[in-house]
């Protein structure tokens, strides 16, 4: 379907203008490149047409006269004028001898000389004094003129005959002769104008052509987007699975192809992280609202002992606390999703936060005798937000407790190393098998769920603690051991105070 919009027009378009200026610029270079090569070409065919009769008149001229002044009458006059003519110009350069054969054989030569050249050569020859001396036959009535004509120097110039026509001439004199050789300019201007009728006549076959070419072209070499957009139009949530046909030859297409497709792999594993969020959070919810609801009906369908009601409302109150602390937990993830990056405004002293967080922590551990120590605290500063700094080194701190069994350890560290800061938590717990590694910081992920619903946790501490480090351009990492412990790393920028 033909549309000025649409890409493959645009490329035509573009490539017919481009060819355009193309065939303009090359037309007008070849037109003005032919005009001065045909003229540099006959100038030097005129000059070495010159230096050929120069070449050719002068050793002759050496020995007759180059004009005949009347016809001889018998041989005893010929002797006697020859003989005056010897004594009379003993000292000119050249002698008269048979003055009329020599002086025929040169012009007849001449003559021979201008038939068998291919061009309309006109040749005139007159002696020093302006007498003529030979003329072509082409010629005619016509004589060529030119009145400076420089001595021992080939001159060319363009003269004009009667009719107005303009002549290439060149002239040269010699001590003997003035020659002149002249070629009409109008051949070169048929030629010149041949070619230009020869370049207006095919440059718009050549664009037609082009145009046609070039939206074939187009259109061929954008039939895979056409396939591309069709099959893409089809793929919805119901079939994420599906994939663009990947291109043979690896061109743009074939890596615009292969980026839609890496496209479509993070839509469909965020996706199924969406589906498996929704299903671990109904699950989650679920759980504790069976609980209150059970508690609830147990309380209303028969009158219970004061000391009964005081359970059900404190099991109540737990699994209440329970759907808040969830709630907070896909408030944080929620916000973690709108938008990655904190606002980080103000210089957090790290070390200040770990020691309240010390004191704090130190009350649980105690209750559960577990020994809770600090290895070594630098002064580090910072560039962040405080509040979840603190609630992700709590997290940290508190999973630790949970997982570590009495009289376990647990021991903290916040080192400065060059310009990161590292703060890590050692502990002696139950450990994570190398596979879960990664897997615990995804959001429900339980290493042993129904032991961690007993300890109260909600699968979420460890994935928000993965989000506040990420917002701070910093990481988080675990190396573990099933019955061996763990010990988290947190690695973020510092700053100067």
């Amino acid at each position: 379907m033909f549309s000025f919009s649409s890409i493959k027009t645009k490329l035509t378009l573009w490539y017919t203008l481009i060819l355009c200026g193309t065939l303009f610029l090359f037309g007008m270079i070849a037109f003005f490149s032919a005009e001065t090569q045909l003229f540099r070409n006959l100038d030097l065919s005129l000059r070495n047409e010159v230096l050929w009769l120069k070449n050719f008149i002068e050793p002759k001229a050496k020995k007759i006269r180059l004009k005949k002044h009347r016809a001889l009458q018998s041989k005893q006059e010929a002797d006697s004028i020859l003989l005056a003519k010897k004594v009379s110009r003993i000292k000119e350069e050249f002698i008269v001898e048979d003055d009329t054969t020599e002086f025929d054989v040169i012009w007849n030569q001449i003559y021979q000389h201008t038939l068998l050249s291919p061009k309309k050569q006109l040749i005139q020859i007159e002696d020093r004094n302006g007498d003529l001396l030979y003329k072509s036959y082409s010629l005619g009535e016509e004589t060529l003129y030119f009145e400076a004509v420089p001595i021992n120097t080939t001159k060319l110039v363009t003269i004009y005959d009667k009719t107005g026509k303009p002549l290439r001439l060149a002239v040269y004199q010699s001590k003997y002769a003035k020659i002149f050789v002249a070629y009409p300019e109008t051949d070169v201007y048929e030629i010149i104008n041949s070619l230009f009728s020869i370049l207006l006549l095919l440059i718009p076959v050549v664009i037609l052509v082009s145009i046609l070419g070039g939206y074939f072209l187009a259109n061929r070499s954008l039939a895979p987007v056409e396939n591309i957009n069709k099959t893409a139009r089809n793929i919805t949530a119901l079939n994420l699975n599906e994939r663009l046909q990947k291109n043979k030859v690896d061109d743009e297409i074939g890596r615009l192809i292969e980026t839609i497709n890496e496209m479509f792999d993070r839509l469909q594993q965020s996706f199924e992280l969406m589906k498996q969020f929704s299903a671990d959070a109904s699950h989650e919810l679920r759980t504790p609202l069976t609980i209150i609801r059970g508690e609830i009906e147990l309380a209303l369908s028969s009158k219970q002992s004061s000391e009964e009601y005081q359970r059900i409302l404190a099991s109540i109150l737990e699994e209440t606390v329970r759907l808040s602390t969830i709630t907070d937990g896909l408030l944080t993830l929620a916000q973690s999703e709108r938008s990655d990056q904190l606002h980080l405004k103000e210089a957090v002293p790290l070390h200040n936060i770990i020691n309240e967080l010390f004191e704090d922590i130190s009350l649980i551990a105690s209750a559960k005798e577990i020994k809770l120590t600090k290895k070594q605290i630098d002064t580090i500063n910072i560039l962040g937000d405080s509040i979840r700094l603190r609630q992700l080194f709590l997290n940290i701190l508190d999973n630790a407790i949970k997982y570590t069994q009495p009289k376990g350890e647990v021991a903290i560290s916040l080192l400065k190393n060059g310009t990161m800061a590292e703060f890590i938590v050692q502990d002696s717990g139950i450990g994570v098998a190398i596979e879960d590694h990664q897997k615990i910081f995804d959001r429900f992920y339980r290493v042993d769920k129904g032991r961690s619903r007993s300890l109260g946790g909600t699968g979420l501490g460890l994935s928000i603690a993965k989000w506040i480090t990420e917002s701070h351009n910093g990481k988080i990492s675990v190396q573990s051991e099933i019955g061996k412990g763990s010990t988290f790393t947190i690695t973020i920028p510092s700053v100067k105070k």
